[in-house]
This record gives C-alpha cells, structure tokens and sequence, in this order.
C-alpha cells in the first residue's frame, strides 16, 4: 500500500483489489447454492435414506440422524457465506480506499500522512484476507463433516487429516517460507 501511494497509475492496483473481491464473490455463490442442495437433501430425506441404504460400507441412519447431518452442514455454509461476504464488504472498503488514496503529485501531504493512510488501506485489506481465510476453512471443515455421513470414525479422521493439510499449508508449506523470508528481508532492510 505504501507503493500504491507512490504510483499516480493504479490500473493494476484496482485490477488486483477486483481479483480478490471476485474469489470472495465466487465461494458465497457457491455456498448459497450448497446451502440449496442441503435444503433439497432435507426435504427429500426418506428417498435418500433409501439410497443410501443400498451401499454397504454406510452404517444405517434415521430419518432424524440425518436431518441432524444436514442442518449441521446448512449451518457451516451458512457460516461460510456470511464470512465470504464480509470479506466482499471488506475488499469494496479497500477499493474505495484505493480509489481515494491522494496521488503521489499531490501537494500538502505529509510522508507521514500518507504512511498511515497506506497502514490504514493495508489493515482493511488484511481483515478482508483473514475473512476469506476463515470462511475457505468452514469449506475445508464441512468436507471433514461430511465424514459423518459413513460414521463417527470417519469424520474423525477426516477432521485430523483436515487439521493437517491446513497445518502443513499455513505453517509448513514453501509459499509461507517464502512469504515470511521476504517479510524477513523486509524488516532487516527497515
């Protein structure tokens, strides 16, 4: 952000903040139209019982357990469109931010002015990440949910392999050794 005040052309600044407002935008669709499907699911709950009571590997279920399964996952996507559309909100503040931010050409702005207005656009944006972050795990965690449906054991399983792969990516993976080696090279270089 502290660049972005630096350049009068913010073409890709703007293209940037739209990239990430779509990828916001595309997982809340998605969650409504999830959400929909589990709706149907519920209503049709007898004849997929049915179903499922053809496959061997599935341990029998009531109508109840079911019901239960479904509104547990209507309730994680709910939680996961909410979450993508504040960060929709999020980035929009940003976009506004970015479009108000004063040129570099600007006179009666102070460097130290200007720092704290990039600080402020940079936080904001950094909200709205941390929303994306949050609403793609409830997607990563209702696919460990979704575990329940073949038994307790299985949903147990898969939340740990779930808990894993989001360890290793968050902590272990080569993009955040990366990104915090130039944070590093960043703070020495201050």
């Amino acid at each position: 952000m502290s660049r972005l005040l630096r350049r009068d052309n913010r073409i890709a600044d703007a293209s940037v903040m739209a990239n990430l407002e779509r990828s916001s935008l595309f997982f809340a669709s998605s969650s409504l139209l999830i959400i929909a499907g589990l709706f149907t699911a519920f209503n049709y709950s007898e004849k997929a019982l049915g179903i499922l009571s053809d496959f061997y590997l599935l341990a029998p279920m009531s109508q109840q357990e079911w019901e239960l399964k479904i509104i547990v996952l209507v309730a994680i996507f709910s939680y996961a469109f909410f979450t993508f559309t504040w960060s929709v909100r999020q980035y929009n503040f940003c976009s506004v931010l970015v479009g108000s931010a004063p040129l570099a050409t600007e006179r009666g702005i102070e460097d130290s002015e200007r720092e704290l207005y990039a600080m402020h656009m940079a936080q904001i944006c950094s909200l709205a990440a941390n929303q994306f972050n949050y609403g793609l795990r409830a997607f990563y965690f209702a696919m460990a949910f979704c575990g329940w449906f073949l038994g307790p054991y299985f949903c147990m399983a898969a939340s740990v392999m779930v808990v894993a792969v989001l360890y290793r990516r968050e902590f272990r993976s080569k993009t955040f050794k990366t990104l915090s080696r130039g944070l590093v090279m960043k703070s020495h270089a201050s």
